[in-house]
């Protein structure tokens, strides 16, 4: 891959037979098979200085051109937006973050986010970090993932946090509903971790991938599913996601790990931040945060439970 300028990428297709939008999505984990559409349709994208159409079969050697979209211009704004605290001093702020809430702004997605509303809460957190739209961001949660996060006030509590979770101090722990039931009632996954090779937007058990280790306890068998409490040791993006469904359990909700067609109707992730304990960055107080499950994910449990045959 080379490119002359930023907004201009040159690929060249080292094998034959592979559609054009499949080699530039898949050489461009930044855009969808949409958007790589989009661009073709628009002549944004040229095989050997041609355009062609979206299902042009490439040749091994031919040089696809391709001009990207001028980057949007991030507004970040405050966004008076009510957020559950569960904690707060002078050096950090730690809130029950909901499902369908992205932690930071980022490209396509400017407003809404947890980093808005923090900002209208908590002005001086504009300054707590190198740029503006990860304000305050010690660590993040997954977009339909709800429950415990921490936002620090100040650069210094943002440092002192953030060596926490690099150093693996600090503690998690994650209910979660899965498919099916684990055959062990209590293990440890531990499965190396990286990029899809086959899906670049997704991550994977890969040989090669970085070390990540999952803990999990069963609180609760549902027979056709089970509720797990879960702890992360490591922190790799998507890690509960991945080694749960890596073990055969997938999280409930989950359609791009789990089954694209879900049994239980549920339109986020059955996975909740329960518990976050950190070390105050002033006195070194162990501060412990819990959030309850979602009023939504409790119904869940107790349709499941109506289901369960009587015992005798």
């Amino acid at each position: 891959m080379s490119s002359t300028s930023p907004n201009v990428v040159r690929l060249t297709a080292e094998q034959g037979g592979v559609r054009l939008d499949k080699f530039v999505a898949s050489a461009r984990a930044d855009l969808s098979r949409m958007e790589v559409q989009r661009l073709i349709k628009a002549g944004e994208v040229r095989v050997n200085g041609r355009t062609e159409k979206a299902s042009y079969r490439l040749e091994a050697g031919d040089e696809v051109e391709l001009v990207l979209p001028e980057p949007e211009t991030p507004t970040i704004q405050p966004e008076a937006v009510e957020l559950d605290v569960l904690y707060e001093d002078d050096d950090l702020v730690a809130v029950n973050k909901p499902a369908g809430m992205v932690t930071h702004p980022a490209y396509g997605n400017w407003s809404g986010t947890l980093v808005n509303a923090a900002l209208y809460h908590w002005p001086q957190m504009r300054d707590a970090g190198p740029d503006l739209e990860r304000s305050g961001v010690v660590h993040r949660l997954d977009k339909d993932t709800s429950g415990v996060i921490v936002l620090a006030k100040t650069p210094q509590a943002l440092r002192h946090l953030q060596r926490q979770f690099k150093r693996r101090t600090v503690y998690k722990l994650y209910t979660a509903l899965v498919e099916g039931v684990p055959a062990s009632n209590a293990g440890i996954i531990e499965a190396p971790i990286g990029r899809d090779p086959s899906r670049r937007k997704r991550m994977a058990v890969v040989k090669g991938g970085r070390p990540a280790i999952t803990r999990y306890d069963l609180i609760e068998d549902l027979e056709t599913n089970a509720l797990l409490a879960v702890e992360p040791r490591t922190g790799r993006t998507h890690q509960i996601r991945v080694h749960l469904a890596w073990l055969g359990h997938p999280i409930v909700g989950d359609r791009l790990y789990g089954y694209r067609k879900q049994r239980i109707g549920l339109k986020r992730l059955f996975l909740h931040a329960s518990e976050l304990h950190v070390d105050s960055p002033s006195t070194g107080e162990r501060l412990e945060f819990r959030a309850p499950l979602p009023a939504g994910l409790e119904d869940i449990l107790a349709k499941l439970r109506r289901n369960l045959p009587s015992a005798w």
